[in-house]
């Protein structure tokens, strides 16, 4: 039988384990409380952290493991699984592998081209982009991706930024006007087509069949540090002309690592019908399905109509976006089949917390992942958890690793605040600042090819200490008590409109050709239900001269891809300026585009009647009611 000593043990041990189990409980309930993210913040900054030793720990060896480098190991290790499905037909990592070894061979042999060589890309989405871009970085090129809806005049400056002097092209039809100019500046053009009505462009398509489909002398696209740079992908930034960004292998490899963040497997099919020219595209979208071993699917252009047919054809589950994107998927018709489909993830950004919430309701509990991040920043911010609306989730040890701030901005003035030693100054808790990111060792930013200048200006130097230095990413942005980081608005001379950046000045100086145009101010005005700001010109017209609505038209679409052409246009006698000097644009923002509030002639875009049409207040009805095609 049990001595009172043991029994009185039995009942310590059980009201010790209790109290463990109560302890246990009650911090768990705690943190559920208090700390609701603390393990999927742990397990998120986990993979970051692993990842970002791994990329540390290569810049102690001689050579760098790049994307490239991860697609070849890919295509051996994984031959017959399929990487690109594009129009139904399905090409596998060997396929692709392969017929870039061919074009690398027709660029070493036929085109000439040498290790560290710049080369413009300027092509549609297609399987043959891919094929191009790999083959040119196997023999050691950096190629700048062209925006396929820019024109002649930001079409080559975009070759002076990078230094270029070869040119892939898939049509020649993109070249009108600009290829004699092209040539008399002896930059080489080669088509990917099998025959050319032009004598001097040359065609690739019927030299791929001949070429050896073994792989280059693998030396060619070894790289000796992740800082070198193999990319230029053109972003407008936040004034005048395309720059092309310096996209570097550490650039490259942190962005494929997007979709493995977010929970991404092998198993996955991504949907991919954004821009490869874009960055989200090609860095994340190709870069990511290359480093999982996964499937993607490539749209030349992206439908509304077909996306969830394609979803359901193909099993997609995951797909990129820009807020634009989900909002025209919400406007397609509904159907039974909203919710029949495999999806489980959207990466992207852009999203607006309505169009968010309508999407969610209507397509199913599909977990939407906010990447948040320029072209050229050095500052990537992640919305790991799905909350809805946020950008990205900061907390102790995030910033310990990232160092962003908030800064007070003037909006009046378009200038941050300082204080009395000339220090920017932090915002509190839930305000509204400037997001400045910290340039170090650590978070270097490599800045646009081509002008040292054009770098400088988008840094900020003493911020809050002699000496410090801080990427400007131009956003005003506000960081809840829990840490989640929201995206409110954009200052200075570039808005969003159609998922692009509009640099102001570029399009103010192409309306400043036109001939009645004596001065112009353009900016971004908020339209309900549409992601962005649409383009807005404010303009003072030369003395004896008039509005001519025709001529402002045919000279937009002309000259201006169709997501920069302003769709408002107001006439003013007197153009307000700012205490520096600067086109005061704050008021007219806010002033918008209201006929029966604003006393000046109002114009609306009107591709119907291709003219510049008075801006009614019927007109004006039927755009806020969404009757209007945009």
């Amino acid at each position: 039988s049990d001595t009172p000593s043991s029994a009185a043990d039995m009942t310590l041990s059980v009201g010790w384990l209790s109290a463990v189990v109560a302890g246990l409980f009650s911090a768990r309930v705690l943190q559920k409380l208090c700390f609701p993210y603390f393990w999927t913040d742990v397990l998120f900054l986990l993979n970051v952290i692993v990842y970002g030793v791994k990329l540390e720990l290569s810049k102690l060896t001689s050579s760098v493991f790049t994307v490239l480098d991860r697609f070849v190991q890919q295509a051996e290790r994984i031959p017959d699984k399929p990487f690109v499905i594009y129009e139904g037909r399905t090409h596998t990592y060997r396929d692709v592998e392969r017929r870039s070894n061919r074009l690398a061979h027709v660029f070493l042999h036929r085109v000439r081209l040498k290790k560290g060589d710049c080369v413009a890309v300027l092509m549609s989405n297609e399987p043959d982009f891919l094929c191009v871009w790999f083959g040119l970085a196997k023999v050691g090129c950096s190629v700048a991706f062209l925006n396929t809806n820019i024109k002649s005049k930001s079409l080559l400056h975009c070759f002076n930024c990078c230094g270029a002097k070869t040119l892939i092209v898939g049509s020649v039809d993109c070249l009108d006007g600009i290829l004699t100019t092209l040539l008399e500046d002896n930059i080489q053009v080669w088509a990917m087509k099998s025959h050319s009505e032009h004598t001097q462009v040359h065609t690739l398509l019927d030299k791929i069949d001949a070429a050896s489909d073994q792989p280059v002398p693998a030396a060619l696209r070894a790289a000796t540090s992740l800082k070198t740079p193999t990319l230029y992908i053109f972003t407008s930034g936040t004034t005048g002309l395309p720059k092309a960004a310096v996209i570097t292998h550490l650039q490259s490899l942190k962005a494929s690592a997007g979709f493995w963040a977010f929970g991404g497997t092998k198993d996955d099919v991504v949907y991919i019908p954004l821009p490869l020219y874009h960055s989200a595209a090609s860095l994340i979208g190709i870069g990511g399905t290359i480093e999982l071993g996964a499937t993607c699917v490539l749209k030349k252009k992206f439908s509304a109509s077909m996306f969830w047919a394609d979803c359901r054809k193909h099993d997609v589950t995951i797909f990129q976006y820009i807020g634009e994107l989900c909002r025209y998927l919400c406007n397609q018709p509904k159907t039974e089949l909203d919710k029949v489909h495999k999806v489980r993830m959207g990466v992207g950004n852009g999203l607006r917390q309505d169009v968010w919430r309508d999407f969610q309701s209507r397509f199913g509990n599909i977990k939407m992942c906010e990447v948040y991040g320029s072209t050229e920043g050095n500052l990537c911010l992640m919305n790991h958890t799905g909350k809805t609306g946020s950008v990205g989730r900061s907390n102790y040890f995030y910033k310990l690793l990232f160092k962003y701030d908030l800064v007070k901005y003037d909006m009046e003035k378009d200038e941050p605040v300082k204080d009395q030693h000339g220090f920017c100054q932090r915002v509190k808790r839930g305000e509204t600042g400037l997001l400045l990111s910290k340039v170090s060792a650590t978070t270097p930013f490599f800045g646009y090819a081509g002008s040292k200048q054009l770098t400088e200006k988008k840094l900020m130097r003493n911020v809050f200490v002699k000496g410090d230095a801080y990427f400007n990413t131009g956003d005003l942005m506000s960081e809840d008590h829990e840490g989640f980081i929201y995206f409110k608005d954009r200052v200075g001379d570039t808005f969003r409109w159609k998922g692009e950046n509009v640099a102001t000045t570029e399009v103010t100086e192409i309306l400043g050709l036109v001939d009645f145009i004596q001065e112009v101010n353009v900016y971004g005005v908020e339209i309900p239900r549409h992601e962005g700001r649409a383009g807005m010109a404010a303009m003072i017209i030369r003395a004896g001269l008039t509005f001519d609505g025709k001529k402002l038209f045919e000279h937009v679409t002309r000259d201006l891809p169709a997501y920069a052409r302003p769709l408002f246009v107001r006439i003013q006698e007197v153009m307000e300026m700012t205490s520096t000097f600067k086109q005061q644009k704050f008021q007219l923002v806010q002033s918008g585009f209201n006929p029966s509030t604003i006393c000046d002639p109002l114009y609306v875009l009107d591709y119907q009647q291709k003219s510049y049409i008075p801006l009614t207040d019927c007109i004006y009805q039927s755009i806020l009611a969404g009757e209007c095609k945009l």
